[in-house]
């Protein structure tokens, strides 16, 4: 019998739990896999896979309605529960994918793999206690031990969501019927995402307090303006510089009041969504006890390269306090086991990370934009390509949307970041995304033989406007092309006729 029962402890069976529980196995090690609720977590449940089917749905249904539009001409609806159904088979197939994979496991790599469910707490840095469905108790000894508890939507202090009135994206999932009108509490990535599947149904009236200037306000203006237009367009209304006074729930409905310039409005509607952010699942996991130290404001376990101040502990994905995202996490709780096995000696890097937002139109990023090169003062060339001049969107009869790569201004011209914002985004940014990885200049795009027609050779031809080979001329389509230098917050035209 071993010192150690197993290799590694995973407390947490979501996308960053499991993620880290099939590497281990890669190495041949034993994995222990605890998860107390459902496991694939936020990824499959309340979170990115169901949000982001019901953005799919809303977008066949408004793509249906913008076709058939005209006089005389009913709106196509589908009913809620139809909207459910797909959603939860959508659910069901990605539950049903782990429960085989697990259970398939067990069985033949059961010298490696054991899964249990239930509610982990750390006894000490080699053992952890069980508490088990049936509320029998398991106690079990490792060599490692990874924090994979995830996150849970943040809550007002004032007021706790009782997620049938006041919801968060969990009670969302239980709605019985759409809202006849709804405000969403907070205008990010998860606010405007609602804001645009709700509209594109056509049947809730949306409302966002939004207490910036303008909605997205961590991207550039021209991506949050064209975002902001199309909600409005939908009948969204946007509460800007919008400070929220008291939100409750009165004769069965929401009641709000913001204050908009020393202005008070009061508001009434049947439902509220908060979207403020999510909260680190670590309470009760024995991190106080065993000292483990978190970053200001209780944020950043695991501060260096994934692993805690005990040095066989490690904390990855939503409970780390860093980017909250599913491929982030499962990357830092790969990156943790090859630290734990494979001396892995490169650090993670937190730097270009691929996102994507399903807002109206889709929008995809990696690296820097614009405004943070000129508050950080980068000098760098940028380039804008709408997708008005881009054959497959043309053909498409999508033309709302532009590419944007931002260079070093010298002659190397790396890539240091790209925002695309319309269709397909999310499959243009892969490409670059690669070469800013492997710090390359753009050199290798101009001259790769792209798909035509594709969106991908919007990609291209941004390229070749930075080296002055393109086919349409910026200085000639002044409003659908754009190739400048950025120094010193200063714009100078680059491309010449």
């Amino acid at each position: 019998m071993p010192e150690y029962a197993f290799d590694l402890v995973i407390i947490g069976g979501g996308p960053a739990g499991y993620a880290g529980a099939m590497r281990a196995i890669d190495y041949g090690k034993r994995v222990c896999l605890i998860e107390r609720a459902k496991i694939g977590g936020a990824g499959v449940y309340h979170g990115a896979l169901s949000s982001k089917t019901l953005w799919e749905l809303s977008q066949r249904i408004r793509n249906v309605n913008e076709t058939i539009i005209g006089p005389g001409k009913v709106p196509y609806e589908i009913t809620w529960e139809e909207v459910r159904r797909t959603v939860d088979e959508a659910v069901f197939e990605r539950k049903f994918q782990f429960s085989c994979h697990i259970k398939l496991l067990k069985t033949q790599r059961r010298d490696l793999f054991e899964y249990h469910r239930g509610f982990a707490k750390m006894i000490d840095e080699h053992r952890v206690g069980i508490i088990r469905e049936d509320g029998s108790t398991l106690e079990i000894s490792t060599e490692n031990i990874i924090i994979a508890t995830g996150s849970r939507p943040k809550q007002l202090p004032q007021l706790t969501a009782d997620e049938k009135i006041i919801m968060t994206s969990n009670g969302i999932d239980y709605l019985e019927e759409y809202p006849k009108s709804l405000v969403i509490v907070g205008a990010g990535v998860i606010g405007c995402e609602y804001a645009t599947i709700f509209s594109n149904f056509g049947k809730t009236k949306v409302y966002i307090i939004d207490k910036a200037d303008r909605i997205l306000p961590f991207e550039d203006e021209d991506i949050s303006r064209i975002v902001s237009a199309n909600l409005e367009r939908r009948g969204v209304i946007i509460h800007h510089r919008a400070a929220l006074q008291r939100i409750e729930i009165v004769d069965g409905e929401v009641e709000y009041e913001i204050d908009v310039d020393g202005k008070r409005e009061i508001f009434r509607v049947e439902k509220a969504l908060l979207s403020i952010g999510r909260s680190s699942n670590k309470e009760g996991i024995g991190m106080e006890e065993l000292g483990i130290k978190t970053g200001p404001n209780g944020k950043n376990i695991g501060d260096t390269d994934t692993q805690t101040n005990i040095p066989n502990i490690y904390a990855v994905g939503d409970c780390s306090g860093r980017i909250a995202l599913v491929n982030m996490g499962e990357i830092e709780a790969r990156h943790a086991v090859e630290r734990m096995f494979g001396n892995k000696k490169t650090p993670l890097s937190y730097d270009n990370v691929c996102t994507i937002m399903f807002l109206e139109p889709e929008v995809a990023a990696v690296g820097l934009n614009e405004s943070q090169c000129l508050s950080q003062n980068i000098p760098c060339k940028v380039v804008k390509l709408d997708y008005s001049v881009m054959a497959r969107a043309i053909a498409m009869r999508k033309t709302q949307g532009f590419f944007k790569i931002i260079v070093t201004n010298d002659n190397e011209m790396k890539i240091l970041g790209m925002r695309a914002v319309g269709e397909h985004a999310s499959s243009a940014i892969q490409a670059v995304a690669l070469l800013i990885k492997m710090d390359r200049g753009i050199a290798e795009l101009a001259e790769l033989v792209h798909p035509h027609p594709s969106i991908v050779e919007g990609v291209q031809e941004c390229v070749r406007m930075l080296m002055d080979r393109s086919i349409f001329k910026s200085s000639v389509f002044k409003d659908k092309l754009a190739c400048y230098s950025l120094v010193d917050g200063v714009k100078t035209p680059l491309q010449r006729l």
